[in-house]
């Protein structure tokens, strides 16, 4: 498998971190800032990301989502590597006890030229359009595909955050 030089690498990696945090709301927190040690580990808090979860016999909205990204040194040439890290109740994702495994077609068909800002608008999208028909074979996911092939999942409106006080510090 190719590989970047071990300097453009780390800027293109450095680079997508800088685009996901500057168009998006999502937490990024990064091991290893130096990038100087591969695999490089990644942790992404979505937020604003509405996606399902069951609370007993109750499917709900959540908002914050975390997972853990793995970039190789073969990355953009291979796939990061992803997994799942909140609770959740969707065909697609695992719960993190059965491993946290993400199945998306933007990681079947990844290529050098994709990026984790694109993957991560992919990811807010199959959160909110859990795909019933093609489930991973967990306990879990067989459920909630049974669920969404009788339910279609309505996300309610994103909870208001409350506004930012201001503090005057110093004379005017």
């Amino acid at each position: 498998m190719p590989k970047l030089p071990e300097a453009v690498l780390r800027k293109r990696v450095q680079n997508e971190i800088a685009q996901v945090m500057r168009k998006t709301e999502h937490s990024v927190i990064v091991k290893d800032r130096t990038f100087s040690d591969w695999p490089s580990v990644i942790d992404i808090i979505l937020k604003d990301s509405p996606g399902p979860v069951k609370r007993g016999d109750r499917v709900t909205t959540k908002y914050t989502h975390k997972m853990r990204v793995t970039i190789t040194r073969e990355y953009p040439y291979q796939k990061p590597i992803i997994e799942w890290q909140s609770e959740i109740f969707h065909p697609n994702i695992m719960e993190p006890f059965d491993g946290g495994y993400v199945c998306t077609k933007l990681l079947d068909r990844w290529t050098a030229q994709d990026n984790l800002f694109r993957f991560l608008i992919g990811i807010g999208s199959l959160l909110a359009n859990p795909n019933a028909n093609d489930p991973y074979g967990t306990c879990s996911c067989k459920e909630a595909a049974l669920y969404f092939r009788e339910h279609s999942f309505r996300p309610g409106p994103l909870p208001k955050r409350p506004e930012p006080k201001v503090r005057i510090i110093g004379e005017v």
